[in-house]
């Protein structure tokens, strides 16, 4: 099986080459793994800021680095629940907390549980049913439906078995998101692996080792085989299968790519059949398992890709492929019929018969074109696809700007929950966070210092404007707050300590930080960054910012969108609260009660922010050369900054500037280009009739 033809390894050579161009290299996937990795710790701080319990694990292709551009994966998100202890033993047991424990019969379909409510008081079965989740079976068990999903499901979500799918979110991945309650200890149906020797001796026993210490799952789903499908729930291994993969070389991971890319090529076009990219990676293990480690080298590659196909064809034909760590569940187990297998089978042999042609054929990533000029097929001036370099720079920016707006929703997800009410709980909440910073064994530090500097600028908003409002002073405490924030990206914390000091009348210090603002602005590639709603992804200015890592492309990159809720309206110049209330009745049947929140906020873009407070700033100060110069600049970067995300609101304060300046026709002019950017929810309705109001008691 291993020997390898000259032109066969010539070929694999070059097909090693054209994945190295499109990102299957070394550094791109640590880059993928490491962005994952950052974005779930921060996505979990968000959630225990929020009292939520919950810890959030990212796996699957994007986690694992095992994509391309051009193969779309979705991000696989699990959302673990610890409100549940789900135990194999009674020693588990935990008072007063909901446990459940894990049955497997001759009723449970191998690799799947039945989960038996137990009493909050002592270790015994319970005895009455609590609610329309549990269900008594006829040996007298309550048993939790896996029906509980629903409850747990999100906005725009569809069900697809154990997980939800969020599709068509503008710049972001689709997703798949899997709720989850964790396992108390690891599953006993998975100590075999444990022991398990394959010919490669791989897994290494560190590898099994660290697997066995990451957290297991059961999932809300039931096997397609099952006499009790409502009532089994999924035994997921998910992470310590992502540890294993962390540990493939880079050959192993280009044939599990070139696997996904035949997969959806040829096997699956259309997206109809079950057979998925889980099922490859599963057969690749399998086959590292059975295999010697030195047969996994880059002039190898076509052959192990070859062997990995001819295992996958028998799996097909045997409708069988254990999972790799739960040997016993078969994951082929009711998932095609006959005819389907008939035809993959045949598919399959054809492909295998022909590889070396079938892959010059494959769209994806250009992939077939490019190993054809590789080949010296075809001239490179015969194609016009992009370069490895232009590969590299849109993966990273990919990965940058896509984190950045991720990180943007989670601030986004805190400010929808906050009212003048939270003050308290939010000063705990940040409390709390910071005392676990320190600690540094609880999450990666990174995410605190990504996260925390947003959370101190709110609270000190918070604080500020009820401080305001009572005495127009600001305490020490609070500034000191306001400080800690002002690195949260490049422009939105500064912008708001700014804002707070124009609200107090300290026109001399706000004006330092906006002359500072704007003095390095252009001097860095800086992006805005806003995802209040569908608005498009940057078209300038990228280079550099692909060129950077994530945690430094956020502090000194990014320009976040500056966001007041309504409890900070006293840190809100006036002729930026008008955005607070832009909705009338009839405007609010048009608006989604949880997307739309930020239209009861301030939200504008930094740059006409600041524009728009220099202009305020220099008026007080009687500085009005300068005052010309920021209204003028405000309006360019109107006229010509493609990448506003809040183009109206923007117009909106030109307009009322312009009123300032006693030009009524150019602030009409503004609001009916703001109405032309968004016709509904914009409080340009409101300046219109303001405006023609007093035009005409002015005549």
């Amino acid at each position: 099986m291993f020997q390898t033809p000259d032109n066969r390894e010539n070929l694999s050579l070059k097909l090693s080459e054209v994945l190295d161009d499109i990102g299957i290299n070394e550094q791109m996937v640590m880059r993928r793994r490491e962005m994952q990795t950052l974005k779930e710790n921060v996505a979990t701080v968000v959630r225990r800021f929020l009292d939520e319990f919950i810890t959030i694990y990212i796996l699957g292709s994007q986690s694992e680095g095992t994509t391309t551009i051009g193969l779309h994966s979705d991000i696989d998100t699990l959302y673990c629940y610890h409100d549940y202890n789900i135990i194999q033993d009674l020693s588990e047991w935990e008072y007063d907390k909901d446990n459940y424990f894990m049955i497997q019969d001759e009723n449970t379909t191998p690799g799947y549980c039945f989960l038996q409510l137990l009493r909050h008081d002592r270790p015994l079965p319970a005895t009455d049913i609590p609610d329309k989740d549990h269900i008594t079976d006829r040996k007298g068990r309550i048993l939790l439906k896996n029906s509980k999903k629903i409850d747990l499901m999100c906005k725009g979500a569809v069900q697809h078995g154990p997980s939800i799918a969020k599709h068509g979110q503008h710049l972001f991945y689709d997703r798949d998101l899997v709720l989850a309650f964790p396992c108390k200890s690891w599953p006993q149906s998975a100590s075999g692996w444990l022991e398990r020797q394959g010919i490669g001796r791989w897994p290494t026993q560190q590898v099994k080792r660290d697997a066995a210490s990451t957290p297991c799952f059961v999932v809300p789903t039931g096997s397609k085989v099952s006499v009790y499908p409502e009532l089994e729930w999924r035994i997921s291994t998910s992470v310590a299968e992502r540890c294993i993969m962390f540990n493939l070389n880079i050959t192993q991971i280009r044939c599990l790519v070139l696997m996904k890319m035949i997969l959806k090529s040829f096997l699956n076009p259309q997206g109809g059949i079950n057979l998925s990219s889980f099922m490859c990676k599963t057969v690749l293990l399998h086959c590292i398992e059975n295999t010697e480690r030195s047969k996994w080298k880059e002039n190898n590659l076509l052959t192990c890709l070859i062997f990995c196909l001819l295992e996958l064809n028998r799996c097909i034909q045997n409708d069988h492929c254990s999972h790799f760590i739960i040997q016993e569940n078969n994951l082929f187990a009711g998932q095609f019929t006959p005819v389907t297998k008939y035809d993959l089978s045949n598919i399959l042999s054809d492909f295998i018969q022909s590889i070396e042609q079938m892959i010059l054929g494959i769209d994806i990533d250009d992939l077939g074109c490019r190993l054809q000029v590789k080949l010296n097929i075809v001239p490179q001036r015969a194609y016009d696809f992009p370069s490895s370099f232009e590969i590299r720079e849109e993966n990273s920016f990919d990965n940058n700007y896509k984190f950045a707006m991720e990180l943007s929703d989670m601030h986004f997800q805190i400010l929808e929950i906050l009212n003048d009410e939270h003050n308290t709980t939010m000063k705990q909440s940040v409390e709390i966070l910071v005392a676990y910073s320190k600690i540094g064994n609880w999450l990666a530090q990174d995410s605190f210092h990504l996260i925390l500097p947003f959370l101190f600028t709110t609270h000190g908003t918070l604080l500020a404007s009820y401080s305001i409002g009572e005495n127009n002073q600001v305490s020490p405490e609070t500034m000191a707050l306001l400080l800690n924030g002002v690195n949260s990206d490049y422009t939105s914390g500064r912008l708001k300590l700014a804002s707070v000091l124009y609200c107090t009348g300290d026109m001399e210090n706000a004006e330092i930080i906006l002359r500072h603002k704007e003095q390095t602005y252009h001097f860095f590639p800086v992006l805005p960054v806003c995802n209040c709603w569908e608005n498009t992804p940057p078209q300038t200015g990228t280079a550099e910012f692909m060129s950077v890592c994530t945690k430094q492309s956020i502090k000194h990159n990014t320009a976040f969108c500056v966001r007041f809720i309504r409890p900070e309206i006293n840190c809100v110049p006036h002729e930026l609260q008008y955005e607070m209330f832009r909705s009338t009745q009839d405007d609010m049947t048009h608006r989604d009660k949880t997307d739309d929140c930020w239209m009861d906020w301030a939200t504008v873009d930094s740059l006409p922010f600041l524009y728009f407070l220099q202009y305020k700033v220099y008026g007080h100060l009687q500085r009005y050369l300068d005052q010309q110069q920021a209204l003028n600049k405000l309006i360019k970067t109107i006229e010509t900054d493609e990448n506003l995300g809040h183009r109206e609101t923007a117009l909106n304060i030109l307009g009322q500037c312009m009123e300032q300046e006693n030009r009524p026709q150019h602030a009409l002019k503004c609001y009916m280009l703001s109405l032309g950017e968004r016709k509904r929810n914009n409080a340009a309705k409101y300046h219109i009739c303001r405006l023609l109001s007093r035009v005409l008691d002015d005549q």
